[in-house]
């Protein structure tokens, strides 16, 4: 058996810092080695024993969150989580700390219902084992865990014939830990006329809407959080709102999304797997579905399905990704006819795009 993870929390509220340890006691593959109420203690902690993973406040008296990240990013870099209360206001801090190398942001936990406290749990300690297992790049009491539940709850499969090819062709991009960045490099490389994007993006709810907002002001492509019935449109990405799928769907010639409550897949919602079996269902042949860098295997199973139907899939490499764990599981399973690197997908995208244009021109 692996040793346990090793965590260090860090924040202000002694609440949090008590909720956040009772969590993570609960997992047997995660031990919690301290926790700080500031960043000068959690320094004095870092001198004598560096964790596997470090969770992270923004907000904090003294030294800020960020500013303290900055330095151990340059100095002596670990996988660090920021877990903070996520507003609007704050979202410009929250991109700061992905661009500075946090690995992944997670919401402060509400402990309202038990209900609550039971996804968040089991959300908050996967995100910790995701985190232990990223690269990073370098840069200036126990609760019961509920069923992993199948795209099958939302959606029926796919019916093999049922979608008719035509020259409309989109793309379908699953992502989890590390595809924030990820995401950012592969868009910004996109130019104004490229295939319809639809995207899920592991994320918090209330993140998903700012994150779009940015990623709109530094592309060329139109970006935005997806709403329901919005089409799927040349030049434009959308966004799987946080804490809710998004579909694909198709009417006449036109692909819209359709925003869906419901419980979690594969144990997250939005779900990379519901979204590629809706490719798979309604756009077939017309579809790319590209899986790229994250932890567990959420999208293996629809991009194999997406594959059975016709569609092209690819998978972002190793080498590439900053954790290997949803291509790894989508390549075992056969479900990706390629594996490519990071840089070639924007590449990729553009290609499938052009063969479009080249079969409508026929």
């Amino acid at each position: 058996m692996s040793k346990p993870v090793k965590v260090l929390i860090v924040d202000d509220s002694a609440s949090v810092r008590q909720t956040l340890s009772a969590i993570l006691a609960g997992d047997p593959e995660i031990t919690v080695m301290g926790a700080a109420s500031d960043a000068y203690a959690a320094a004095r902690r870092l001198q004598v024993e560096l964790p596997d993973v470090m969770i992270l406040d923004i907000e904090m008296p003294g030294m800020d969150g960020l500013t303290f990240l900055r330095k151990i990013m340059a100095q002596r870099p670990i996988p660090v989580i920021i877990c903070s209360t996520l507003t609007e206001e704050g979202s410009r801090a929250l991109f700061d700390a992905l661009e500075a190398g946090a690995v992944d942001i997670m919401p402060k936990p509400r402990v309202d219902t038990r209900s609550g406290l039971l996804e968040a749990s089991e959300r908050i300690r996967q995100t910790v084992k995701a985190a232990a297992h990223a690269k990073l790049r370098p840069r200036e009491s126990r609760m019961v865990v509920e069923r992993k539940l199948t795209a099958d709850v939302i959606l029926p499969p796919p019916v093999a014939g049922r979608v008719k090819h035509t020259t409309e062709r989109i793309v379908c991009i699953g992502a989890s830990t590390g595809g924030t960045e990820t995401l950012r490099e592969v868009l910004e490389a996109l130019p104004e006329r490229c295939p319809g994007i639809v995207i899920v993006q592991h994320m918090p709810e209330k993140f998903t809407a700012a994150f779009a907002k940015r990623l709109d002001g530094l592309c060329a492509v139109e970006v935005k959080e997806g709403a329901d019935g919005d089409m799927v449109r040349s030049g434009r990405v959308l966004i799987a709102p946080g804490n809710h799928h998004m579909l694909l769907q198709r009417t006449g010639s036109d692909y819209r999304v359709s925003i869906k409550d419901g419980p979690p897949v594969s144990r997250h919602r939005p779900s990379v797997d519901v979204l590629f079996r809706s490719a798979a269902q309604y756009a077939g042949a017309n579809a790319l579905g590209i899986i790229m860098t994250g932890m567990g295997d959420d999208g293996a199973r629809g991009l194999l399905e997406m594959r059975k139907s016709g569609a092209r899939t690819l998978a972002q490499d190793e080498e590439s990704c900053i954790v290997f764990g949803m291509p790894k599981e989508a390549i075992a399973l056969g479900a990706a006819e390629r594996v490519v690197n990071l840089a070639r997908v924007p590449q990729e995208i553009m290609a499938w795009g052009h063969s479009a244009e080249l079969a409508r021109s026929e």
